[in-house]
């Protein structure tokens, strides 16, 4: 019996070696800005690393050159894509865009995503991308990316869809928490994220969210700011601040700022002692 429960014992210990070795991917968490594109390219392998863009959150995109592309439409299709080839420093890219569930669950679409290193998802609202991709084999491909080393990054919307929950709001209106149309990604779970905190005004957004939800921890990024997250440890870059909304009661209020170079622990949901 004791033999039984010391091979027992090895086996386990053998899976918990395993699953510490497991190499896990990156993520980038930005509400967009020059800096977050350096990041991203910094963890390519050069210009021949397979990127896969998903511009599915956007009603419409204009490039830095002013070029502006409706996803789903060819009329300038072609330039934009010359434009993100300049912007990614690659020497080809993959679009990928629906907005159709159906679509999206299908072993042709996502075979791009089955091939990438890396990808990128745009900005424009987060439920739009959802419901385009929501419990789809698109949503598993993300995952199944970043389990084997991918990288994911993300500018406002394609920050905010990589949490388990989705919000979605402006300065001007309440924040939306619409029923039933709540769940992200859940590449990072039990966090909310809330892309151009201060610029937009958005710093009680997230109080009501974690309000609602206790469970979660909410995450707020300046512009220009965001976070490279690698092995659990998101590092804050760029030129402002991330706010951390833990539900206790902090000098800030119901939140506390990471500055550049601090470190947060996304699974452990701490920040990172310097």
């Amino acid at each position: 019996m004791r033999y039984k429960l010391l091979l027992l014992f090895i086996f386990i210990s053998c899976l918990c070696v395993q699953a510490q070795e497991k190499i896990t991917g990156v993520q980038i968490l930005t509400s967009g800005g020059k800096r977050a594109d350096s990041v991203f390219i910094s963890l390519l392998r050069g210009p021949d690393t397979r990127v896969v863009f998903i511009p599915t959150a956007a009603s419409s995109l204009r490039s830095d050159a002013g070029v502006i592309w409706t996803p789903g439409e060819e009329e300038n299709k072609k330039e934009f894509t010359s434009e993100l080839l300049k912007r990614f420093k690659l020497n080809a890219i993959t679009i990928l865009h629906t907005r159709d569930p159906k679509e999206a669950n299908t072993e042709e679409f996502t075979r791009a995503l089955r091939n990438a290193d890396a990808v990128w998802i745009s900005s424009g609202n987060a439920g739009r991308f959802m419901a385009a991709y929501k419990g789809t084999l698109t949503e598993k491909e993300l995952s199944r990316l970043l389990e084997r080393g991918g990288i994911i990054g993300g500018e406002s919307a394609g920050a905010i869809v990589q949490g388990q929950y989705t919000i979605r709001g402006n300065p001007d209106k309440p924040v939306l928490m619409a029923k039933g149309s709540e769940a992200g990604l859940g590449l990072l779970k039990h966090i909310a994220v809330n892309p151009h905190l201060t610029a937009q005004k958005r710093e009680n957004e997230l109080v009501t969210i974690i309000d609602q939800y206790p469970e979660l921890t909410g995450i707020g990024i300046d512009d220009d700011t965001g976070l490279l997250i690698s092995n659990g440890i998101a590092e804050v870059f760029g030129a402002g601040r991330v706010a951390i909304y833990d539900n206790k009661k902090h000098a800030s209020g119901w939140y506390y700022w990471l500055k550049p170079g601090e470190k947060f622990d996304v699974v452990k949901l701490k920040q990172v002692s310097k």
